[in-house]
């Protein structure tokens, strides 16, 4: 038997090594636990910073391409243009249709060289006559005299458009005063389904449909199968944007005077709107923030007093288009101008000149951005101040794919633009990557004053695809872009200063040299 101090010897020494043990343990934990994370830091500092996740809704892909191309013609054409009509009877001896210089490739040059990239036909208005040789009706070409009855204006368009690059568009009117099974609602509904089966089989690729609910008081009821046509659209040529008072793809903005309203959401809520029922102007105009579709709305707008070609009405002035696409492409919506053929089936001289002029006026103004020569840094970035990504100098390479993001759970969202001189600008354009979702709801633009002080230039609430503010002029050399609410983290893709020496409160504010700043104003 050992001696008890052995054995008190022995337990303490098993003691140390069963703590040595511990530490041992402890220490290896501690050793791994470090190089984890030292991985772990190694493995997030060699990826790209991550993404934001978008604020639903978001658009299809058919929806940012059509956004994108930012500006429509529209050609109503038809017996109304020989008659001297708006809304035809559809009585109209289809004789009266023949256009004796009828040139579909002079139509797309003036819309090309203008800068629109869609056209727009009205392949059948309210009268039913059709501009093409339908097999469900002879109220058409086929009866006319124009080309012994064998013309057809929407192959001609079709083939002139594709030939320049230029994307097409078909306006079928639901309302039909001239064929016999309107008013019975299964036969028209079939034979309107037939006739468009027809154009979108018939003629390419066909980029928008357009449509609406206009029906004259007194005439028959007729129930739409709104549904069934979309559905059928979208089968035949899924790249086809429907435009209608609701949707689905764009709507209506309540007005044919071009102007949205100062706050114009895409997000809209379908279920709100009936297609040919009373609209709700504010709501179409506006939009809704809280809505659960997508749908961007569209200004309709002519360069006539007319949607028709009338000989007694003169064009629109080119500055009076500058102002519709302020108030349209430049509150987050698409411009589509009516510019009727004349009787000859040419568009007019007079009408070419003002589309000429505005184009350079237009050009004049947005062709040189100001800011791009500028030091722009952010109150904050996503995945700090070095990462690239979405750092503040995206906001001023072209094009809504790239982005300013800031850092996750901030409140204070501002980018800074910083000139060596000072420059001298009256519009603001900002840009939001819209595949993200609409997010601004209301920003401030300031620039410092001779005191160092932040001053008001203007200000507003939505962006969205593009937000043009025209204002007095200001010359300054440090300006300030704040945005102070937001669906989720704001995300700006483009902003842009420029000058517009043409409109009045650009005119007016280039009078005044000795005053940096006079007043606010904005469209």
């Amino acid at each position: 038997m050992k001696p008890a101090a052995d054995f008190e010897n022995q337990r303490t020494f098993a003691g140390q090594s069963v703590l040595s043990k511990h530490v041992l343990i402890i220490l290896s934990i501690t050793i791994c636990f470090q190089e984890s994370k030292s991985s772990v830091s190694k493995f997030v500092s060699s990826h790209p910073t991550l993404p934001p996740i978008p604020v639903l809704p978001i658009p299809t892909s058919r929806q940012i391409s059509w956004q994108l191309s930012e500006m429509t013609m529209f050609f109503h054409f038809g017996p109304n243009t020989f008659t001297d009509s708006e809304w035809g009877t559809g009585h109209a001896d289809p004789s009266v249709f023949n256009p004796t210089a009828f040139n579909a490739t002079q139509w797309v040059a003036v819309a090309k060289d203008s800068g629109f990239s869609r056209v727009i036909l009205t392949v059948k208005h309210h009268d039913g006559f059709c501009l093409w040789p339908s097999e469900y009706t002879d109220y058409s070409l086929k009866s006319s005299s124009w080309k012994n009855g064998t013309g057809d204006v929407v192959k001609e368009l079709a083939d002139a458009a594709a030939v320049a690059g230029l994307e097409l568009g078909l306006y079928l009117s639901p309302w039909d005063r001239h064929e016999p099974c309107y008013g019975k609602t299964l036969e028209y509904n079939e034979y309107y389904m037939g006739q468009m089966t027809e154009l979108l089989t018939w003629y390419g690729d066909i980029k928008e449909i357009w449509l609406d609910g206009a029906k004259g008081e007194g005439e028959k009821d007729m129930e739409y199968f709104f549904d069934n046509w979309f559905s059928l659209i979208h089968q035949l040529q899924p790249q086809a944007i429907i435009f209608s008072d609701d949707g689905p793809d764009s709507r209506w903005i309540g007005d044919e005077a071009g102007a949205a309203r100062t706050t114009c959401w895409s997000l809209f809520n379908r279920s709100v709107i009936k297609i040919g029922q009373a609209a709700i102007e504010d709501y179409l105009g506006e939009g809704d923030p809280q809505g659960p579709d997508w749908v961007p709305a569209e200004c309709d707008v002519s360069i006539r007093a007319g949607w028709f070609w009338h000989a007694s009405q003169a064009p629109k002035s080119a500055l009076t288009l500058l102002d519709i696409y302020y108030t349209s492409v430049g509150r987050n919506c698409l411009f589509l101008l009516n510019v009727p053929p004349n009787s000859s089936g040419l568009i007019s001289p007079e009408d070419i000149q003002v589309l000429q002029d505005f184009t350079e006026i237009r050009n004049s103004i947005f062709s040189h951005n100001l800011a791009k020569s500028s030091l722009v840094w952010a109150s904050n970035t996503r995945g700090g101040v070095k990462c690239s990504t979405y750092g503040a100098q995206r906001v001023l390479e072209d094009g809504i794919f790239s982005f300013w993001a800031p850092d996750k759970a901030q409140s204070d969202w501002a980018l800074f633009f910083d000139f060596e001189e000072d420059v001298t600008f009256n519009v603001l354009l900002i840009q939001e990557p819209i595949h993200m979702g609409q997010r601004v709801t209301e920003f401030h633009f300031n620039f410092m004053n001779e005191e160092g002080e932040w001053e008001e230039v203007t200000r507003g609430t939505t962006v969205g695809y593009k937000r043009l503010l025209l204002f007095p002029s200001v010359t300054c050399s440090h300006l300030k872009l704040e945005i102070i609410r937001s669906r989720g983290d704001p995300l700006i893709s483009y902003v842009g200063l420029y000058v517009d020496p043409f409109s009045v409160v650009g005119y007016a504010s280039l009078l005044s040299s000795r005053s940096r700043f006079n007043g606010s104003a904005s469209l």
